[in-house]
């Protein structure tokens, strides 16, 4: 029985054991490819012939076989890592699974990725720790499409070890000729998206043949067993010491007057006490006068450190920032190319606000539309106009203010990122930063003597933004006119942005595809805001279907200036209205994408005023506007 069988040095001398322990070298890994490839199997083979698993595991392990297996009355080692009810059932891999296990020589952490196509998002959640991946081929069919994605995912978020396993040899009379076809089709391939070394191995996860022995019944292959790759294999794990130092701010500590420290894990680099840092993005500089952690000072941290760090002068510093050597330090801008791995059944709306994070950063960004998707299978570039579950692109990011970042090849720490739907939450995307974008670089903001308080002081009046929304037919148009002539009865100084004129000049190039709404919505917050910069009162008379969209324009003005009013009319009291005749022609097909009709609105949830038509006049709704808006009672109210 392969039953866990604990070391003497345990019982002789515990403390001897856990160092030694603590010395091995850890590796992480993934196994990934096409569905069915046994890389549950393989795993489970693993813990197995290392003997990592226990008495009362295996008992349940041959219990499971029997009612669950698909080995019949044999181990189904795939159960050891297939905890999940689905799994088990369906006999496939859905979520990643982490197993720790060690050896002698070295202590890994193996991650088994699901190979359906539509899971590829958790293989990419477990590639993006790994030092090295393991490719499973199935050896009666060979390289498939999930083979070269995975292939192309686990190059592209910096794993440089690959192992190509051409598993279930057995099921093919361990014939070398189809592994050697094998091989020579995955070279081809790997060559073309820059895989410069691999290792291949024959094996078989079932019976175990070349997993942790050698395999009698294939004398023409020479080379390393899996388990004893895995254990040899030189895994760079130093490159982020000779790297320059860097440690994203989690925490600013100030647990007293006498003490304000930066809290943080050291990404990259040392430091020690007297170096001089530099704080990114506002480019100040200091030195390190005390490194504080949990078991005193000291002189000096390394890279994989959590510590706080006491500066040697009060400089503005909070989370999100980098303190980075002085000099050698990050980038930061706030527009960069990327590339973009789409994780989510909802297809990218170019322009809609999303959540960036970064380390220890997070902020509002846009996505432009991608500059080319990438066909996994010949490596071509081909254009589109959005990404779609599972979709490979490259595409430029614009975020809200500055961020601090390194290509994605010098560091996975500043340098991977992921975007968030800020409606669902949602992990929409995994990013790559590649590079500034120049003009990022060379457009900087103008330093101007007016400032928009000034403007706001000359005319005696806060700046607000009113947006009314609502659907088409709903009287925003009707209301918000109304509101804006009593604010200029009052000696108020503002603008009305409608809708349908703005499309004649501002916006005319953009159609009603859910994208182009977006842009037309964003293209009105920033000059809205602009607007309210000047001083004045805006107000917008917009469908502007999607919260997100709203939500972004709030998040560009000051607390308080933006004012959402919901002109909240039933899409039968809508239609029944329809001055312009377009609910008629888009019930007839005549226009597509009309709101109410073919198109979404996301009503909102919590508005600063809401208006019901059904039961106020526009008159009556002017009025409580004006009052909520300048303060002022009047009469007609």
């Amino acid at each position: 029985m392969n039953a866990y069988t604990p070391e003497a040095l345990i019982a002789a001398d515990i403390d001897a054991y856990l160092e030694s322990h603590a010395r091995k070298s850890m590796l992480r890994f993934i196994t990934c490819g096409s569905v069915d490839d046994g890389k549950s199997t393989l795993i489970g083979r693993l813990l197995y012939d290392s003997k990592q698993i226990f008495e009362d595991q295996l008992s349940a392990l041959e219990s499971d076989s029997k009612r669950l297996g698909t080995q019949g009355q044999n181990i189904d080692f795939a159960l050891l890592v297939d905890g999940l009810a689905a799994e088990r059932e369906q006999g496939i891999t859905i979520d990643v699974a982490y197993r720790f296990f060690a050896t002698e020589k070295r202590k890994f952490i193996v991650a088994d990725t699901p190979g359906h196509e539509q899971y590829t998002r958790n293989m990419v959640t477990g590639a993006s720790t790994a030092d090295l991946a393991v490719i499973l081929v199935d050896a009666r069919k060979g390289v498939l499409t999930q083979t070269r994605r995975h292939s192309y995912l686990a190059h592209l978020v910096g794993i440089r070890e690959i192992v190509l396993a051409v598993n279930k040899m057995d099921l093919v009379d361990h014939d070398q000729a189809v592994f050697d076809t094998i091989v020579a089709d995955y070279r081809r391939f790997a060559t073309s998206i820059g895989i410069t070394r691999f290792i291949a191995i024959p094996l078989s996860g079932l019976t175990g043949a070349n997993v942790a022995d050698a395999a009698p019944q294939m004398p023409w292959y020479a080379g390393s067993t899996l388990l004893g790759h895995l254990e040899s294999v030189s895994v760079d794990v130093d490159r982020a010491a000779t790297r320059p130092f860097r440690l994203p701010v989690q925490w600013v500590n100030r647990p007293d007057l006498d003490f304000r420290g930066f809290a943080g894990m050291i990404a990259s680099g040392a430091v020690g006490v007297g170096d001089r840092v530099r704080i990114i993005p506002s480019g100040r500089t200091t030195t390190v006068k005390r490194i504080v952690t949990l078991g005193g000072d000291r002189r000096e941290a390394q890279p994989g450190e959590s510590v706080t760090l006491v500066l040697a002068d009060e400089v503005d510093c909070s989370r999100g920032d980098v303190i980075a050597a002085a000099d050698a330090p990050p980038q930061a801008a706030d527009q960069f190319s990327a590339t973009l791995v789409w994780l989510s059944d909802t297809a990218l709306v170019p322009g809609r606000t999303y959540q960036l994070k970064l380390g220890t950063q997070s902020v509002g960004a846009t996505v432009q539309p991608p500059g080319h998707v990438i066909d996994v299978n010949t490596q071509a570039e081909l254009s589109a106009k959005t990404l779609e579950l599972n979709d490979i692109g490259v595409a430029e990011v614009y975020t809200d203010r500055a961020i601090v970042f390194e290509p994605y090849e010098d560091g996975a720490d500043l340098g991977g990122f992921i975007l968030i739907d800020r409606a669902t939450n949602a992990t929409v995307a995994a990013g790559m930063v590649r590079f500034a974008l120049r003009r990022a670089q060379n457009v900087h903001w103008q330093a101007i003597d007016i400032t928009r308080d000034a403007h706001a002081a000359q005319k005696g009046q806060r700046p607000r933004v009113l947006w009314f929304t609502g659907l088409s037919g709903a009287g925003k148009s009707t209301i918000a006119n109304l509101v804006e002539k009593k604010l200029h009865a009052l000696g108020r100084h503002s603008f009305l942005l409608d809708g349908d004129n703005v499309r004649h000049g501002l916006n005319r190039d953009l159609g009603f595809t859910e994208a182009d709404r977006v842009e037309n919505i964003r293209r009105v917050g920033e000059v809205a805001k602009l607007m309210t910069d000047a001083g004045l009162i805006v107000l917008t008379a917009f469908i502007s279907p999607f919260r997100a969209e709203r939500d972004m324009v709030r998040s560009l003005l000051p607390e308080g200036e933006f004012v959402e009013i919901f002109v909240d009319t039933p899409l039968a009291d809508a239609e029944a209205r329809d001055v312009k005749g377009l609910y008629g022609k888009a019930r007839a097909g005549q226009l597509a994408n009309f709101t109410g009709i073919d198109s979404p609105y996301e009503p909102p949830l919590a508005p600063e005023l809401r208006i019901d038509t059904r039961r106020e006049t526009p008159e009556a709704a002017a009025e409580r506007v004006v009052e909520h808006v300048v303060g002022i009672w009047s009469p007609d109210l």
